[in-house]
């Protein structure tokens, strides 16, 4: 019997009791408002331009702050900074900062942290790294005025900067920033809403953030990541829990008040709960991502990542994750999100085929010898779990060797950035997801980038994709851009930048004495309250 299955008999028969309650934290927290909260997955790590987890830019968004932020329209909006002028040329970007900001540790807010970290961040960033490319110079000019001069100009530098999609480019003291973006902080001080109680941080079971009393909020209303973020509660307690039955139990029964990422097979439960909220997380939805490492045997080949493309059926994958509900799922056979202006199907008939005699023999003409394939799925997140199982089934059906490495979700983050050998501690193909609005044009779209060695995992390189993204960025128009974009989308194809599995919707669950929960790439705690 397979884990959901297993979750639904259970549930069904009402084996699935109390938890036997949550561990008192260790001061009493009397009087302050306390949310506990379960996360989409481990905090394993936490250094936001190290790494891309979005379980990682989620608390990052409590901790550091941003110079600007984008909003629900995806409009970026100052945040951090008080104001900015662009050259007629468009070549020199001068910046102040609003006076007063303070991190963690007292310390006030200066031009030259701001400097620090937008070099640590242009390092890892695709759109950073753009921008680095055409940089002159990124000087402070005084505590609260800092200047981005550049050889040509670069007209999404706010976006860039703005943007959701991990690595944000968050704002750290300069002497954190120092560290190589290569190597992980250690400690963790930024300027946002919340402080990182490191001393309380235990990997696998809890993270917390309690409220920064010096926090100087934006008077704006709050949008997205833009605005005021003003904080209501006092402490906010990551529990980790990647048994769906025990997250269950613990929100049925008050143990926990918000839970950003049920099993879609538990949300009937749920939403039969009389003190339990129930609602789509983000109508943005979700990408699901076959990732295959391009460097080395076999999806070095690019016929045979066509061949899994052509055995592949998205149907499978988005069944595994989200269950029978059709209004959770659609096909997709394209990289950009479904129903948005820049959507293309061109070029994506293979991956409508589902042809498993055609991918065989697709093997059979690369050349295949039986190579293993190093599949890397993480266990404790039930969306890569779930497509984690198909892919094994899929590849083992398609006469390909598999060698499957069950983990967690914190050793893929590791695991992924390794360029070493799979037999010396690499990898052929892991699973993810990426958020709708990460994927609605190749701006902070990080997974479509090709461009070899400063690619996302798996490296690809693809000329062709990369040249139609350059033709988006400078297009002139909406219409120029479309038909960039839908050449991009074939050359992605074409090349197998990844395997899309599919797109799909999730849930999102909390207890009726929580208010101000709202839909969105990301949790936004700012603004909501709890009775």
């Amino acid at each position: 019997m397979d884990r959901r299955s297993f979750i639904q008999a259970s549930v069904a028969a009402g084996f699935i009791g109390a938890t036997g309650g949550l561990s008192a934290p260790a001061i009493a927290q009397a009087g302050r408002k306390t949310l506990k909260f379960v996360p989409q997955a481990n905090l394993a790590n936490f250094d936001p331009i190290w790494g891309t987890q979005y379980v990682v830019r989620n608390a990052a968004a409590l901790v550091w702050d941003t110079l600007y932020g984008v909003d629900e329209k995806l409009q970026p909006q100052r945040q951090m900074v008080e104001s900015e002028t662009v050259s007629d040329d468009g070549l020199v970007w001068t910046f102040k900062l609003r006076s007063g900001l303070k991190f963690h540790d007292g310390e006030a807010v200066l031009a030259k942290d701001a400097v620090a970290s937008l070099a640590r961040w242009s390092a890892r960033d695709p759109m950073g790294l753009m921008i680095k490319a055409l940089q002159n110079e990124l000087v402070a000019v005084d505590d609260l005025t800092f200047r981005w001069s550049l050889k040509q100009p670069y007209p999404k530098m706010l976006l860039a900067l703005g943007k959701n999609n991990a690595p944000c480019s968050f704002v750290m003291p300069e002497r954190l920033a120092q560290t190589d973006p290569f190597t992980q902080i250690k400690e963790y001080i930024g300027s946002g809403p919340m402080k990182f109680a490191q001393k309380e941080w235990v990997p696998g079971a809890i993270a917390v953030f309690e409220k920064f009393e010096d926090y100087k909020s934006r008077d704006e209303p709050s949008s997205w990541l833009a605005g005021g973020k003003r904080m209501m509660l006092d402490r906010i307690e990551w529990i980790i829990m990647p048994d769906p039955a025990t997250a269950l139990s613990a929100l049925q029964n008050g143990e926990i008040d918000w839970w950003e990422n049920p099993l879609s097979d538990l949300v009937p439960v749920l939403q039969g709960a009389s003190d339990v909220t129930v609602d789509i997380a983000d109508k943005l939805g979700n990408v699901g991502a076959f990732r295959m490492n391009h460097l080395y045997p076999p999806f070095d080949k690019v016929e045979i990542r066509r061949a899994v493309l052509t055995a592949m059926n998205q149907e499978d994958y988005m069944r595994a994750i989200v269950g029978s509900d059709d209004a959770l799922w659609k096909p997709m056979p394209g990289f950009f999100t479904p129903g948005t202006q820049f959507y293309s199907e061109q070029g994506g008939d293979i991956m409508k085929m589902k042809n498993l005699d055609a991918a065989k023999k697709l093997l059979e003409q690369a050349g295949y010898a039986g190579e293993p394939v190093t599949c890397v799925v993480a266990q404790d997140q039930s969306i890569t779990k779930a497509q984690g199982d198909v892919t094994a089934d899929l590849l083992r059906r398609m006469g390909m060797t598999v060698d499957f490495v069950a983990t967690d979700w914190g050793t893929v983050g590791s695991r992924r950035a390794s360029k070493k050998p799979p037999k010396d501690g690499g990898w052929n193909m892991f699973h993810t997801w990426h958020a709708g609005a990460d994927c609605l044009s190749p701006a902070g779209y990080n997974a479509l980038r090709a461009n070899g060695e400063k690619a996302w995992f798996g490296w690809p390189n693809s000329p062709k994709t990369e040249e139609g993204i350059a033709e988006w960025f400078s297009a002139a128009d909406v219409e120029a851009e479309k038909a960039a974009l839908a050449r991009t989308n074939e050359a992605a194809v074409n090349d197998v930048v990844y395997g899309v599995t599919g797109f799909f919707l999730s849930y999102q669950a909390w207890r009726n004495d929580v208010q101000g929960v709202r839909e969105g790439p990301l949790p936004f705690f700012w603004d909501v309250t709890k009775a």
